[in-house]
């Protein structure tokens, strides 16, 4: 009985810590022209959660410590590449369509809980062929960081 209240108390005392709990969308600077409304759909079924600033924040999200993995999870994907803000150089722009080919975008872990973003193969190819000619088009003078 004392295990079940000290770890009561302790996931209790959790949800306090602050990270996890500021579930901001900054604007959209600029965003993606997609090579089609088909692709554009896509990504933001299986992308925009983690890798634009249109997060869809679930509930469990406010819930330590899982808020802190989802956290964590979003400030890597928008570091990485954010497609709400294609007016600054995106880290790893040019590796998209090679991580959705390998099958790790999007991971594994994510799509339990977000069944829309699993693609069949026939979407995935759609995506891959999409996102190589949409980045390649538009990939100008921007540099990687």
């Amino acid at each position: 009985m004392k295990i079940l209240f000290w770890l009561l108390a302790i996931l209790v005392a959790i949800q306090f810590i602050p990270f996890g709990h500021a579930h901001t969308n900054p604007p959209v600077t600029k965003d993606l022209k997609w090579s089609s409304p088909q692709i554009g759909d896509l990504m933001h079924r299986a992308c925009y959660n983690c890798h634009s600033n249109e997060t869809a924040w679930p509930w469990y999200s406010n819930v330590a410590p899982v808020s802190w993995l989802v956290q964590r999870d979003v400030n890597d994907g928008r570091r990485h590449v954010n497609f709400s803000e294609w007016d600054q150089p995106q880290r790893n722009d040019q590796d998209v369509a090679e991580q959705i080919k390998e099958g790790e975008m999007p991971p594994w872990f994510y799509l339990p809980m977000h069944p829309e973003a699993r693609l069949s193969d026939a979407e995935k190819q759609t995506l891959i062929n999409g996102v190589a000619q949409t980045l390649g088009v538009q990939k100008g003078p921007r540099k990687r960081r």
